[in-house]
């Protein structure tokens, strides 16, 4: 797996933790290959206010690609309003596939009822009756 961080090329303490955040949530994902893209940026430049965008392009095989953005006045809290929303989704991913696992197939079922018709053809239990006083 590949996180890819751009935008903090000051700040190594949140570069280093939004690695080992990123990667820990990807590991969830049962798809070999993944790609992340991290990243940061100011769209007001100099001027200051809410402007600090934090990105996140997740690309998984077989999965359409995920993009979620969130602005905040500081780095750290655009990356935690990204994470949350990651979270959220990566747990949309694991539920649908949950779900899609429980449902058996339909050759599953068939097979399943061939077998349980295939039990009644034996032959039937010797049962002990009771001896009734005349």
């Amino acid at each position: 797996m590949k996180v890819d961080i751009q935008g903090l090329e000051r700040d190594p303490m949140l570069r280093g933790r939004v690695g080992r955040l990123v990667g820990a949530a990807l590991e969830t994902i049962k798809a070999a290959p993944v790609r992340a893209r991290v990243t940061f940026f100011d769209d007001d430049g100099p001027k200051g206010g809410l402007a600090l965008r934090c990105a996140v392009n997740l690309h998984v095989p077989y999965r359409p690609a995920i993009h979620i953005e969130h602005v905040a006045a500081t780095p750290r809290l655009a990356f935690d309003g990204v994470m949350a929303a990651l979270e959220r989704q990566l747990e949309r991913y694991r539920e649908r596939a949950r779900e899609n696992r429980r449902h058996p197939k339909k050759y599953f079922v068939a097979k399943r009822l061939l077998m349980d018709g295939s039990d009644s053809r034996k032959a039937p239990r010797q049962v002990r009756r009771r001896k009734i006083a005349s």
